[in-house]
């Protein structure tokens, strides 16, 4: 452990490389843990607060160890940080070089063979004329790309629908028939990964490697040393996703699309195949039109006789054309890919259908243009805990919020690793100095009409007094559009900070504009509660209005609920308030970033102070004063943001 101590110390490797370098008690504690782990070949559950620095408590002793590992994030936006900055600077550092692979999923690399069947079929409906210059876009870079990565490619936002034809997805891969195979930059990118001492990978990637699917390359995990999980706190949910059955509208339309393409650039499409895709994107139609008004998402119990009866005859139609394409005297292999991918949809749109209701839940969730069936089983802890067990390497979960209170059994139940090692790392800033947690008093329950409002009006004069600064964070849309319709509303003339809502544009680009211009107020929901990093005074405030409960009409709520019940367990104090605590330790979590940071957290929430389970959110907190007072909390903000208030035009 003394190595570990000296790379991590005062005059260690790291503390020459990386300027503002310093050393924490807390990161070296969390280091200790993962080099025994990884010794051990054991697991491990560490909540590290912000500011531990976890990515270099694990990074250091991983690479130290000379064994494999895989790390496994929630988001890109980590994968891309570990790849091109923390693991270059710690390898060099450690003076320890070694081979680092990153592997993302499919859609995130160049597809040539789909690429180029879009540059041949330019009368693909929906081909426009701005869509055809981005396509030669890609088409060029295509010709210079090394890795096929599409984030290289800024002129084309990785979020343009474009790239779905110019990707590829495990439903329409080609494989071994595909004419570019040899040039194929997701198999170029595996076998990179194969060959690693580290690789990044996302926890879809790395729970399809679980279970050796075609998507996942099984070929990871039987040489790794020892998995580390970081955002852990969201592979719960990605694996009750990962593990459930859906089909979407899209994909159908995508499949029509290219079974199109396919047949057109085989020479094989004749009146009876185009017949078949027509009737294919008429049932599509029929489903739309059957959906039409029940709902954004609707539980199974809830739909019309006519949604299952169209969902049936959509099914139908996929596997005429299944018949018609995937027939072994066809030598197109596009076009056999495309049958092998109409049976597959109907298979799955048929194990929906039929499901047996005591496995999981199922559900529609239904929009203006597209629609998706969907089965989410009730627990997924007993099939991870085996997927863990059949792999004798070291495990490793760490995220800022893990436990609630000192307790972690929410999440170690649910990830199936209840015989783990757990640890507890509080955060080293000082929050009791550094923070004010502010309950207004006089709000009405949370149930009531009035109640947005009285948070608007609660954080008003917190928001004049930061002089902008401010996140509010919303526990459903229809709040956040009525708190940011009241907020403009009570801007005056003399109020000059920008306000920006969550829709108006793309979250980073949100995020940036925040960011620069330095006195914004955002306001968001989802998405905005993690993940975001703002450090300094350009983030002085945050506003909750609510706790953050999921709601009950929830039908992904439901089920694990359901699931709880018939297990004879209580759902809400097993799941509903668990999950409620984790989520509002992320929201508050944006507050204090940096050990020079300060700020105001307002809780609106009136339960915090009135119900039992309040003492369940506030003691997993940070150490932060708690006050009543409004004026105290504005006067905390002023006297810190004197001098930036001070010096602004």
């Amino acid at each position: 452990m003394s190595s570990i101590h000296q790379l991590l110390g005062p005059n260690g490797p790291l503390a020459d490389a990386l300027p503002g370098f310093r050393p924490r008690r807390e990161q070296l504690a969390m280091a200790d843990a993962v080099a025994e782990t990884l010794e051990l070949r054991t697991s491990l559950v560490v909540e590290a607060g912000t500011g531990t620095g976890k990515t270099f408590a694990y990074l250091v002793p991983a690479l130290f160890s000379g064994r494999r590992v895989i790390v496994s994030t929630g988001t890109r936006t980590l994968q891309d940080q570990l790849y091109h900055r923390d693991l270059p600077l710690v390898s060099q550092a450690l003076g320890r070089p070694v081979k680092i692979a990153l592997l993302k999923g499919r859609a995130n690399y160049l597809c040539r063979h789909r690429l180029t069947v879009a540059l041949g079929t330019p009368q693909l409906p929906g081909l426009e004329r701005a869509k055809s210059r981005s396509l030669a876009r890609i088409e060029r870079w295509s010709r210079t790309t090394e890795s096929g990565d599409i984030g290289e490619l800024e002129s084309v936002p990785d979020n343009d629908p474009l790239w779905l034809q110019a990707t590829s997805t495990r439903e329409n891969c080609l494989g071994p028939e595909c004419p570019e195979f040899r040039g194929c930059h997701v198999l170029k990118a595996r076998r990179e990964a194969q060959a690693a001492d580290l690789v990044i990978v996302n926890h879809h990637l790395l729970l399809a490697d679980m279970a050796l699917r075609e998507e996942g390359f099984g070929e990871l995990l039987p040489g790794a040393d020892a998995v580390i999980l970081d955002e852990a706190h969201q592979f719960p949910e990605v694996a009750a996703q990962f593990f459930g059955t859906r089909l979407g509208a899209r994909s159908v339309e995508s499949l029509a699309r290219d079974a199109l393409a396919e047949l057109t650039r085989a020479g094989l499409l004749d009146a009876g195949a185009r017949a078949l895709i027509e009737g294919l994107e008429q049932q599509l139609t029929v489903l739309q039109r059957a959906l039409t008004g029940l709902g954004e998402r609707i539980e199974w119990a809830a739909l019309p006789d006519a949604v299952p009866e169209a969902a049936a005859d959509l099914g139908a139609a996929l596997l005429a054309i299944a018949a018609l394409l995937d027939a072994p005297a066809l030598e197109a292999p596009g076009v056999r890919q495309c049958g092998r991918r109409a049976a597959d949809a109907a298979a799955r749109l048929a194990s929906i259908l039929e499901l047996d209701e005591s496995t999981g839940l199922r559900w529609v969730e239904s929009g203006a243009r597209s629609w998706s069936f969907e089965f989410t089983p009730f627990e997924v802890a007993e099939r991870l805990k085996s997927q863990v067990e059949a792999r004798p390497c070291a495990w490793i979960y760490t995220s800022a919020t893990l436990a609630v209170g000192d307790d972690f059994s929410h999440f170690t139940g649910r990830v199936g690793a209840e015989h783990a090692r757990t640890l507890l790392i509080a955060s080293p800033f000082d929050y009791e100095t550094q923070s004010r947690l502010f309950l207004p008093l006089g709000l009405p329950d949370p149930a009531d009409r009035a109640y947005t409002g009285a948070i608007i009006a609660q954080a008003l004069p917190l928001i004049r007094a930061a002089g902008g600064r401010a996140f509010l964070l919303f526990t459903s849309y229809r709040a956040l559009g009525e708190g940011a319709r009241l907020l403009k509303e009570s801007l005056g003339p003399d109020d000059a900070f920008p306000v920006l809502v969550q829709g108006e544009g793309p979250r980073d680009g949100l995020l940036r504009r925040f960011r620069e211009i330095g006195n914004a107020v955002l306001l968001g929901t989802g998405s905005f509660w993690e993940g975001v990093d703002v450090r300094g005074p350009a983030l002085s405030l945050v506003v909750i209005d609510k706790l953050p409960f999921g709601s009950p009409d929830d039908p992904i709520l439901k089920a694990r609920l359901e699931g709880l019940k018939r297990g004879g367990r209580n759902g809400f104090m097993e799941y509903q308030l668990p999950q409620a605590v984790l989520s509002l330790k992320q929201g508050v979590g944006r507050l204090i970033r940096d050990p020079d940071d300060f700020g105001v957290v307002m809780l609106g929430d009136p339960r915090l102070t009135t119900r039992n389970y309040g003492r369940a959110f506030l003691s997993s907190l940070p150490p932060m004063t708690v006050t009543r007072d409004p004026a105290e909390a504005g006067e905390f903000l002023r006297h810190h943001l004197r001098d930036v208030l001070a010096a602004a035009p």
